[in-house]
């Protein structure tokens, strides 16, 4: 036990800045994304800093290339191998400087000291010298880095949105913005229009859309400040994530399937609008089923929890005694390139390769056919992506359309082309984030 003592102890020495390093090195070099990484590293970090760990990485994540051309007019040589955490450092020091509220001199002092206890020590006077010359000669070196409009995008990816986009500029633009926070209204415990007036009762501003269950919050905050939070009045989800329940239209005492359902955000909404169905919470990643179990506890909802994969359902429904059961409803949000949230998950442009796309997309058409295979006659699918690219979405749906001969597209809510096929929702400022929906019927035979 001494020896476990010791080691946090030495954890809490680390600063915020040289764990943000930390951080961002694993995100670069080793692909590990922010949302597994910042778990991981919160008990290092007091409550109070913990906003501003998460506004540096991921900061840093949606401006990189910018701070990655300023580095390159700084240094005579890159920092490589060993010394890449320092290189790392100075990303932090130069995100502070450009995009923070946090006085130069201190900003400076901090992530110099940071060397220290990263083992990097011998770097210090570099780190100071390079972070100052900046402050010199920031007006030059912006002048020369800024010249050209940044997309800030790695290239295959704008090379896929000019090519299926004639707006891929605006995409881009929503991209590098920071996304609006959007509540989900539990309409088993209030009407929305109730719970905003709520909100300003509380002097929180917030604003309804053509989504009825949707309100945009003014300004994000943390959910310990949302009225009734604990109790399960609200939800935070995405706006255009919301529209997955509603488009299914979930009934009493049918038998459901949420595919891929971590972190239960559509699980919950399908129980709220839909409290008797028989719900199975489907994913293949047990950690991730823990969130699924702790939103369903909030709202005291029940569901079948399992952890599958959605490839081979016949082996899950097994385990669980539902062998040869067919469904009346799945909602299938399949695993995708997540480029549709972006804003909300920075990292992704640097995790996401242009050779992922093929394999996703074969991973959506095997587990669209074996779903399908579960889905009783008459039954809806709703086919679901947080992407933008057309190979996992409209294409993929049209040629599961060629080759299904009972499956029907349904028409949805929305204002689209003849032509279209689902709806393609693009990030926006104000908005929702990037989107897609399918809804199926299986023709009776």
């Amino acid at each position: 036990m001494k020896y476990q003592h010791k080691k946090t102890e030495k954890a809490t020495l680390l600063s915020v800045r040289a764990i943000a390093a930390q951080v961002i090195l694993q995100v670069l070099d080793q692909g590990k994304s922010l949302s597994t990484l910042l778990p991981e590293v919160q008990s290092q970090v007091k409550p109070q800093d913990l906003p501003l760990l998460q506004e540096i990485t991921f900061g840093i994540c949606r401006v990189l290339p910018r701070l990655e051309n300023i580095i390159k007019k700084l240094l005579d040589k890159p920092l490589k191998g060993k010394t890449r955490i320092v290189h790392c450092l100075l990303l932090v020091g130069l995100y502070q400087l450009l995009y923070m509220r946090v006085p130069a001199h201190a900003a400076v002092d901090e992530v110099v000291n940071a060397t220290k206890s990263l083992k990097s020590d011998s770097f210090r006077g570099l780190v100071n010298g390079v972070l100052r010359r900046f402050l010199r000669e920031q007006e030059d070196i912006l002048a020369v880095v800024d010249k050209h409009w940044q997309t800030l995008h790695p290239e295959w990816f704008v090379n896929k949105l000019k090519k299926a986009y004639p707006n891929w500029r605006e995409i881009i633009e929503a991209n590098n913005q920071k996304p609006p926070m959007w509540l989900r209204v539990n309409q088993q415990q209030s009407n929305t229009e109730t719970y905003r007036a709520l909100l300003e009762e509380q002097g929180i501003s917030a604003f309804e859309c053509d989504n009825p269950h949707a309100l945009r919050l003014a300004q994000p905050l943390s959910v310990t400040k949302l009225p009734n939070f604990e109790q399960g009045a609200v939800t935070v989800q995405d706006l255009n994530a919301q529209w997955s329940a509603l488009l299914l239209e979930p009934q009493n005492d049918e038998l459901i399937l949420d595919a891929c359902a971590a972190p239960g955000g559509k699980t919950t909404h399908i129980l709220e609008m839909a409290p008797q169905a028989k719900v199975i919470a489907l994913d293949v990643e047990a950690h991730r089923l823990k969130r699924v179990e702790e939103n369903l506890a909030r709202l005291h909802q029940q569901a079948t929890v399992v952890c599958g994969d959605a490839t081979t359902p016949e082996k899950w429904l097994a385990e669980i005694g539902l062998s040869g059961q067919l469904f009346d409803r799945i909602l299938l949000d399949a695993p995708c390139s997540a480029t549709g949230v972006i804003r909300r998950h920075p990292d992704i442009k640097w995790l996401r390769q242009a050779t992922d796309i093929a394999q996703l997309v074969t991973l959506q058409g095997q587990i669209l056919k074996a779903l399908w295979a579960k889905l009783k006659p008459n039954g809806i699918l709703l086919y679901a992506t947080c992407s933008v690219l057309p190979d996992e979405n409209d294409q993929q749906i049209q040629r599961f359309l060629a080759e299904t001969s009972d499956a029907e597209l349904m028409p949805l809510p929305f204002e689209r082309t003849e032509s279209a096929v689902g709806v393609q929702f693009l990030p926006q400022e104000y908005g929702g984030d990037g989107f897609y929906y399918a809804k199926l019927r299986k023709c009776s035979a």
